[in-house]
């Protein structure tokens, strides 16, 4: 269950800085999407602090900024017309590898 809350808590944690980058689109709800950015960090934070109770800190915040980070990448690759290149993939990728690592051992 903590694992669990501790993606939930990482899934969140991509919102927020989706939410601000929304939020400087023109003719965008700017203050709906800098309270759903405020929102996200919040549900993000409680999951982590949910996460944290059998999870070590250290693997904890590892997992959590390494899902925040990947998955925002991603975002900005998909959405945003992010760069690609394959050094950037396989920086994400080797991100990925960390976390799983931490998880495995």
């Amino acid at each position: 269950m903590n694992w669990m809350m501790l993606i939930i808590a990482g899934i969140f944690e991509i919102g927020w800085p989706l939410g601000l980058k929304l939020s400087q689109q023109p003719n965008s709800h700017k203050w709906g999407w800098i309270l759903f950015s405020i929102g996200c960090m919040s549900i993000s934070g409680v999951c982590l602090w949910y996460a944290q109770k059998s999870i070590p800190i250290g693997t904890a915040y590892a997992v959590w900024t390494g899902i925040g980070a990947v998955g925002t990448l991603l975002v900005g690759i998909l959405f945003f017309q992010d760069s690609a290149s394959i050094f950037r993939l396989l920086s994400a990728f080797l991100i990925v590898v960390g976390i799983v690592g931490l998880k495995l051992f």
